[in-house]
């Protein structure tokens, strides 16, 4: 965004707010040392990046160049010589189409970003956004066209579209044909708002993406009555309220991802988990990760997942007096509680003097097969059962083959980095990695805000949602090191035998637990593929269903709203491929809430009194009213 330099030491100061924010939000691509495309490093608009298209040219020589061939300097990346050729055919019609008003203003009308009025009846605005249209095609062409490897083709794609999303007419006033017509009929008034709304940002250290000042945690998002009954350095456990005069017997625990705040768990009323759980007769505990500051910069995986994860099962059942409970995990929260499952599996099958049975080898499972070899396995320990006796899993990684769009962040170098950077201690900041995955889809995420809240002046409307998305949390070097390292590098999670986690050699196939397995057909994060793939590491009887939407839109959809749909194959059958599954699939109009809730109903047992308090006597009594204290410290 160009900043006007008459506005003097306040437009110097915006000028390295935003650079910073740019910074952030290619952190993890920079620090990948060789592998960062040398132009990406300007933010666009500064005086450093006076030719914008030249820098884009330059940021895709850079990321081929730097893709060298193993034996001396010969690239390793060339372009399709076919596709080059199609590219400037297509390029050389398109541009002599520029004189045709009819033709520009069609490619105007199609781009959500030019396909106002003001555009198309703007002569200079219109021709700037036609030729972009132009060019950015061309760059993106050029991209495609890319010969090599995957992660290589997918990062020369990857700096391509940051300058062609960062290089859109309408992210500049001065070609911005709905932010000129706002300054004119306000007077001013819209572009002083939007300086306004910028050093309001500048203060904060963020975009804003909705209006943070409507939201207050406890108030009027994470709402669901409770109160927290423990809590130890790294979380608090929430126990709920039950709004039903009798719950299941065995109890319910939510573990959320320790890279978030777990209210996403908890928007509102008519689109909460928590309470739709609470609703369906559970009694319904969930873990509060602390945001860690410097004092639990040491913390390792290991801790999150003895004193975090097994800590909260085991106080779950002790306030409960049960045997077993059920548990639910989301994304990283559901990698957790997985690889806590296995350490549990590990403990159990040595406590009980068993060995879990051999998971069948087959390319296509039947989930009652799975269920009889698990029942087999867990009949010799019945005297002391497996504590949990359930598993869901929310748009959750445990083959880490295919981790989308994040793989080009992943290498080596980047990994080994971060190891020397943070791995024996120190933090990776929750606003650099929230900067960053909002860079992911940068034209939704970052520049539609610049042009609303800038150069409009509009304050961004009021969503639960992108106020969580804003309400970022640390990550204890350690832990995110090892997560790094032994689960998106080597993908080891998969590998029988290949970790030890809190002194045990762990197995995924041996976790035998019925589960519920969900994805999102669109995830971005958790591709849909790499969902499914989970039905081919865990060992019982499984469920497997799609919904609709993306990473967090998915699996956020109440039945109340009737919004999407989700597919389920009711033979039982897990194909080697996902898209075979696919093939004998069935789509079912609206949420997948209901599906999970009756299976989840059918492993919860009897109908027992709802207690009268919170916790367990002394022993656990009532911390504070949920949603607790450490959901409220910020990053």
């Amino acid at each position: 965004m160009n900043f006007d330099p008459l506005w003097g030491q306040t437009g110097q100061s915006v000028q390295a707010f935003w650079s910073e924010q740019w910074t952030r939000g290619l952190q993890s691509m920079q620090q990948m040392g060789q592998q960062v495309p040398s132009a990406l490093n300007v933010m666009p608009g500064t005086p450093e990046s006076a030719n914008p298209w030249a820098a884009i040219t330059q940021a895709l020589q850079s990321a081929m160049g730097q893709a060298t061939a193993t034996h001396g300097a010969q690239p390793a990346v060339q372009f399709d010589a076919q596709k080059l050729q199609n590219l400037q055919q297509a390029y050389l019609h398109d541009a002599q189409a520029l004189s045709d008003k009819d033709q520009t203003q069609s490619w105007l009308a199609k781009d959500k970003r030019f396909n106002t009025a003001d555009w198309s009846q703007n002569p200079v605005a219109g021709a700037a956004a036609a030729a972009y249209l132009l060019n950015s095609r061309m760059l993106t062409g050029l991209a495609d066209a890319v010969e090599g490897d995957d992660k290589t083709r997918n990062r020369v794609r990857f700096a391509v579209e940051q300058w062609v999303a960062a290089m859109a007419p309408s992210n500049f006033l001065a070609f911005n044909a709905d932010a000129l017509k706002k300054v004119v009929e306000t007077k001013g008034g819209s572009l002083a708002q939007g300086i306004s709304n910028l050093l309001a940002d500048m203060r904060q250290g963020h975009v804003s993406m909705t209006d943070e000042s409507l939201f207050t945690v406890g108030k009027n998002v994470a709402t669901t009555e409770g109160a927290v009954v423990f809590e130890n350095e790294l979380f608090q456990l929430i126990e709920y309220k039950p709004l039903t005069a009798k719950v299941h017997e065995k109890p319910f625990l939510m573990v959320p991802p320790c890279i978030n705040k777990f209210y996403i768990l908890d928007l509102q009323p008519d689109n909460s988990v928590i309470r739709h759980a609470v609703a369906q007769g559970h009694r319904t505990f969930v873990v509060s990760w602390r945001n860690p500051d410097e004092s639990q910069a040491h913390q390792t995986w290991d801790n999150y997942i003895e004193d975090g994860v097994i800590k909260a099962i085991s106080v779950t059942q002790d306030i409960c007096d049960a045997p077993q409970i059920n548990v639910l995990g989301f994304c990283v929260g559901g990698t957790m509680l997985s690889t806590a499952m296995a350490v549990l599996t590990a403990r159990h099958a040595r406590e009980s003097g068993d060995v879990p049975a051999e998971p069948a080898k087959t390319t296509a499972r039947s989930r009652s097969a799975a269920a009889k070899t698990a029942a087999k396995s867990s009949s010799k320990t019945a005297a002391k059962p497996f504590p949990v006796a359930s598993m869901t899993l929310l748009t959750t990684l445990l083959n880490f083959s295919d981790t989308g769009i994040l793989d080009i962040f992943i290498d080596e170098n980047m990994v080994r980095f971060r190891e020397m950077q943070m791995g024996k201690g120190g933090l990776m900041k929750g606003q650099d990695m929230a900067s960053t995955f909002s860079f992911l889809r940068p034209n939704d995420l970052v520049w539609n805000y610049v042009v609303g809240n800038y150069l409009k002046g509009e304050t961004p409307p009021p969503f639960d949602l992108l106020y969580w998305n804003s309400d970022s949390t640390n990550l204890p070097g350690p832990f995110y090191a090892w997560y790094l390292r032994n689960l998106y590098l080597e993908n080891s999670l998969i590998k029988p035998g290949a970790l030890t986690v809190c002194g045990e050699t762990i197995d995924m196939s041996r976790v035998t637990v019925p589960t519920y397995l969900y994805g999102s057909r669109d995830d971005h994060i958790v591709p849909i593929d790499a969902a499914y793939a989970s039905t081919k590491v865990l060992g019982g009887e499984l469920r497997f269903v799609m919904g609709a939407s993306g990473h967090i839109a998915g699996v956020i959809n109440p039945p109340a709203k009737k919004k999407r749909s989700h597919w389920l194959r009711e033979d039982g059958m897990f194909p080697a491929s996902f898209t075979d599954w696919t093939a004998g699939a069935t789509e079912y109009p609206g949420s997948w809430w209901t599906d999970w809730s009756e299976w989840l109903a059918s492993h919860a047992g009897k109908q027992v009194a709802a207690p009268a308090s919170y916790g367990k006597g002394q022993e656990y009594p009532a911390i504070e009213a949920a949603p607790g204290r450490y959901v409220l410290v910020k990053a």
